[in-house]
């Protein structure tokens, strides 16, 4: 009973605070950005019962703010719907600490760069300036589904592409014209610059992944 009045309590201390960045993953999964705990930590009813990703890369919070991501955690955190807690090194240490250790929760998968004092579940090594160019790029307004989708584009070779290319080698049968001119060589085409590589959310995409793997394992 203590526990559901302090639970409810952190709620309505968290409803005067503005929402945090939230996006439609798809298939039952929720992701919420959490830049200051606990004011943008998600409280609505719906946010229980379904799985999330919780972005707490560059959250800022005190040692409050880690009780309550604590009580947030233990409320939210389940087997039937985990929260993939994505993190890095400048995550705050106070929010660190109160997850340092994992063992009360079952539903609580820790992704991200290693910290001091914490072991990330799934870590990843991720260069810095890219994670916070695509940490950014989904708050500017990018798709969400552009930064997990790192598959490049195959060029398509259709019917008038192959013609075209075909037309332009010289023809092997051909003969110097009797004037004793000869087709001028033909010219090399310019190699068109590579493209450069698609901007992707590497923390975000393997929390996508695990969370579809375990779907597809009745898991959850």
């Amino acid at each position: 009973m203590k526990s559901s009045f302090s639970f409810l309590f952190l709620v309505l201390f968290l409803s005067a605070h503005a929402a945090p960045l939230t996006r439609d993953l798809s298939q039952g999964l929720a992701y919420h950005r959490a830049a200051t705990v606990p004011a943008d930590l998600p409280t609505g009813e719906a946010d229980r019962k379904q799985p999330c990703v919780l972005d707490l890369r560059y959250a800022e919070g005190d040692t409050a703010a880690g009780t309550a991501l604590l009580a947030w955690l233990k409320f939210h955190a389940a087997v039937r719907t985990p929260v993939f807690l994505l993190v890095n090194a400048d995550t705050s240490a106070a929010l660190l600490a109160p997850v340092a250790d994992r063992l009360p929760f079952a539903g609580l998968i820790v992704i991200g760069s290693a910290s001091p004092g914490l072991t990330p579940d799934l870590e990843l090594k991720i260069a810095s300036v890219d994670e916070r160019r695509a940490y950014g790029a989904l708050a500017a307004g990018t798709p969400v589904e552009s930064l997990l989708n790192d598959t490049p584009e195959k060029t398509r070779n259709d019917e008038a592409r192959l013609a075209q290319d075909h037309h332009g080698q010289p023809d092997p049968a051909r003969t110097p014209a009797d004037d004793g001119t000869e087709d001028a060589p033909a010219t090399e085409k310019p190699v068109p610059p590579k493209a450069p590589a698609p901007l992707i959310d590497s923390a975000l995409q393997r929390a996508v992944q695990l969370h579809r793997s375990l779907k597809a394992l009745k898991k959850i």
